[in-house]
C-alpha cells in the first residue's frame, strides 16, 4: 500500500511538471487551433459543400405551377360571317392554370465546370486562411523568446542571490575576528537588495508576456509554466515551403478553372420541356370552354456570336494570372532576402557565443581572486561586487546570445516555410 502510494505521488508530480511545461511547437499548434480565424476553414468547407449541392440541383427537372385570369379589351373573331355556321366568340374574361416542367439535357458542362469553379474557390480561401495563421508563428516567435530571454536572467539573478547569501556569512565571520571592515557586509546586503528588485520586475515582465501569449494562442497560460528552450537544425539548401507560394499557385488554378467555364458558356444549351394545364381558353383558341391541354417539346439556344464578350473576360483573365505571377516573383525575391539576412544573423550569434565562454572563464578566474583578496582583507566588498558583477553580466550576455541565436533560427524556419 505504502509502494502504490509513493508510485502515486511520483506520478501525480511528474503531471505537475509536464503541465508547468510548454514548447514553441505547443504554442504553434494552440494558435492554429484556437486563433478565431482558425474556424474559418471548416466553415469555408461546409459552405463549398452546400454550394455545389445547389449547383447540383441545375441537373433536376425545373418545376413551375402557374396561374392567371384576365380580362381584355378585345378577343379573336372571324373576319367573315358563314353561312349556316355559327361561332361563339371567344370571352373576353380568360383564365389559364399550367404545370410547367423543364428538364436540362445539355450545356456544355457548365454545372460541371461551375462545382470545379467553386471548388477551386474554397481551396484559395481554405489557404488564404492558412496564411494568416502562419503569419502568427512570427509573433509568437517574439513573446517566446522574450520569456525565455527572462526565465535565463531569472535562474541567473537567483544563483547570483544564492552566492552573495553565502558570501555575506563568510563576511560576517571575517568581521567577527577583524580581518574584513564591517561596511563590507552592508555592501553586499545592498547588492542581495538590488537583485530582489530585478527579480521583481522580471516576474512582472514576464506575467505580461505570458498573458499576451495566452491571448494569442486563446489558452490559458499559469504564470508558473516554463517555456521549454528549443533547438533547431537548421537546413540551409532546403527549399521554401512558404504557404503563400502554395496560395498562389491556388490562385493561378482558380483562373484556369474560370477561363474553361466561360468557354463552356458558349457551347449550345438543350432542354426539354412539357406543359400541362385547365383553362379558358386552352390550346383551341375556337373553343370557348374550359378544357384541358398539354404540350412537350425541344428548346435548344446558341448565342452565336456575343460581340467578343468572351474574348475580353478571358483577356481580363490572362491580365489577372499574369498579376499573380509576378506577385509570386516579387515575394520569392523578398523572402530569398529575409533568408539571407537571417542567415549573417545566426552566423553572427555563432561568432558572439564562441567568444562568450572565453570571456566567462577569464571572469571566473578573476572572480577567484577577488574572492581570496576579500576574505583576507585585502579588496573591499565594493570592489569584489564589480568582479562579482563583470561574472554575471559576461554569463547573462551569453545567455542573451543563445536566445538571440535561437529566435533568429526559429525565424528562419518560419520565413522559409518548414
Amino acid at each position: 500500500m505504502k509502494k502504490n502510494l509513493t508510485a502515486l505521488l511520483v506520478l501525480l508530480s511528474l503531471v505537475v511538471n509536464a503541465q508547468q511545461k510548454l514548447t514553441l511547437e505547443d504554442c504553434y499548434a494552440l494558435a492554429n487551433k484556437n486563433y478565431p480565424i482558425a474556424k474559418q476553414a471548416e466553415l469555408l468547407q461546409q459552405k463549398n459543400t452546400y454550394d455545389i449541392e445547389a449547383l447540383k440541383k441545375g441537373k433536376l427537372p425545373k418545376i413551375d405551377l402557374n396561374a392567371q385570369a384576365t380580362y381584355q379589351s378585345e378577343v379573336t373573331e372571324l373576319p367573315i360571317k358563314i353561312p349556316n355556321v355559327v361561332v361563339t366568340p371567344l370571352n373576353k374574361d380568360q383564365y389559364r392554370a399550367t404545370l410547367d416542367v423543364n428538364q436540362l439535357i445539355y450545356n456544355g458542362g457548365v454545372i460541371d465546370a461551375n462545382t470545379k469553379l467553386k471548388e477551386a474557390q474554397t481551396k484559395t480561401q481554405q489557404q488564404q486562411v492558412a496564411v494568416s495563421l502562419y503569419q502568427l508563428k512570427t509573433r509568437i516567435n517574439q513573446y517566446y523568446f522574450s520569456i525565455l530571454l527572462l526565465q535565463e536572467k531569472e535562474a541567473l539573478l537567483i544563483s547570483k542571490q544564492e552566492q552573495l547569501s553565502s558570501r555575506i556569512n563568510e563576511v560576517q565571520s571575517g568581521v567577527k575576528y577583524g580581518a574584513i571592515l564591517p561596511a563590507s557586509e552592508k555592501v553586499l546586503e545592498a547588492e542581495i537588495l538590488k537583485i530582489k528588485q530585478q527579480l521583481i520586475e522580471i516576474k512582472s515582465d514576464k506575467t505580461k508576456l505570458l498573458q499576451n501569449m495566452a491571448t494569442l494562442t486563446y489558452s490559458p497560460i499559469e504564470n508558473t509554466t516554463k517555456l521549454v528552450k528549443p533547438n533547431f537544425t537548421i537546413d540551409f539548401k532546403k527549399e521554401s515551403n512558404r504557404p503563400e507560394l502554395k496560395l498562389f499557385d491556388l490562385q493561378s488554378q482558380q483562373i484556369e478553372t474560370s477561363s474553361a467555364l466561360l468557354s463552356k458558356n458558349q457551347l449550345p444549351k438543350v432542354n426539354a420541356f412539357g406543359q400541362a394545364g385547365y383553362g379558358n381558353p386552352g390550346l383551341n383558341m375556337l373553343n370557348n370552354s374550359f378544357e384541358t391541354f398539354y404540350m412537350v417539346g425541344l428548346k435548344a439556344n446558341w448565342n452565336v456570336f456575343d460581340w467578343n464578350k468572351t474574348k475580353a473576360e478571358k483577356q481580363a483573365l490572362s491580365v489577372s494570372k499574369e498579376i499573380i505571377n509576378s506577385e509570386k516573383e516579387t515575394f520569392t525575391i523578398n523572402n530569398q532576402m529575409q533568408l539571407q539576412e537571417f542567415e549573417n544573423e545566426i552566423q553572427k550569434n555563432q561568432d558572439i557565443l564562441a567568444t562568450d565562454t572565453e570571456i566567462i572563464d577569464l571572469r571566473n578566474t578573476i572572480l577567484k581572486s577577488s574572492d581570496s583578496q576579500l576574505k583576507n582583507g585585502v579588496i573591499t566588498s565594493s570592489d569584489y561586487i564589480v568582479e562579482f558583477t563583470n561574472l554575471y553580466e559576461a554569463k547573462t550576455n551569453q545567455k542573451l546570445h543563445e536566445i538571440q541565436l535561437e529566435l533568429a533560427k526559429a525565424n528562419y524556419q518560419v520565413i522559409k516555410g518548414n
